[in-house]
């Protein structure tokens, strides 16, 4: 089982007690952390079989789901937190997702990888190729990431979708990152609600 530095960013978002749905769960890391710092309920959502067996293993309800077919089996509001951990980039229908979550949730929290980080500029201005580091691994050709996005992109997204920023915070190796975090920041984490909610 693994543990981030994010982990403690969203944990301190998190009302202690409240349900959440992490989609994308992976092993169950993310919830079994907020089980036992937040005391929170609820469950994952993960296609990958050994993944599957990683959360059966953490003490992780997980439910067996693709995610790009929508949460149409979860009812409005059912959960207070829904989380998109490091998986925004991996979705082909991003629009359709993250409404859903706002669907589902009352409020969501969504964090990504910063194309806009300054090394990755380096290598496509330099280098004159994608770039590869430790938060974006693979190669062009065999990525699984296929809508790459800056911090400003994320925000003029929320803007034009009606989605409210409750809360944003952007990182680089475990610290945050206040001055120009499009360039210095290499991890994204936003808190967002439905514009008008509560």
């Amino acid at each position: 089982m693994i543990t981030r530095a994010d982990f403690e960013v969203i944990a301190g978002w998190i009302r202690p007690g409240a349900r959440v749905l992490d989609l994308g769960c992976g092993d169950g890391s993310l919830l079994a952390y907020l089980q036992v710092h937040r005391g929170t309920s609820g469950y994952g959502i993960e296609n990958d079989d050994a993944n599957l067996l990683a959360c059966i293993d953490n003490g992780v309800n997980v439910i067996q789901s693709n995610l790009e077919a929508g949460l149409k089996e979860i009812e409005d509001a059912s959960f207070d937190y829904v989380i998109l951990s490091q998986t925004l980039q991996a979705m082909r229908h991003t629009e359709k997702v993250v409404s859903e979550m706002l669907r589902v949730g009352r409020e969501a929290i969504v964090t990504f990888p910063n194309f806009g980080y300054w090394p990755h500029r380096l290598q496509i201005a330099l280098g004159g190729h994608m770039p590869v580091s430790k938060d974006l691994p693979y190669q062009w050709f065999d990525t699984p990431n296929i809508h790459l996005c800056t911090v400003q992109d994320f925000e003029k997204f929320c803007a034009e979708h009606a989605i409210a920023v409750r809360e944003r915070l952007v990182m680089s190796d475990g610290r945050q990152v206040t001055v120009l975090p499009n360039v210095f920041g290499k991890l994204a984490i936003f808190h967002l609600a439905s514009q008008g909610a509560g």
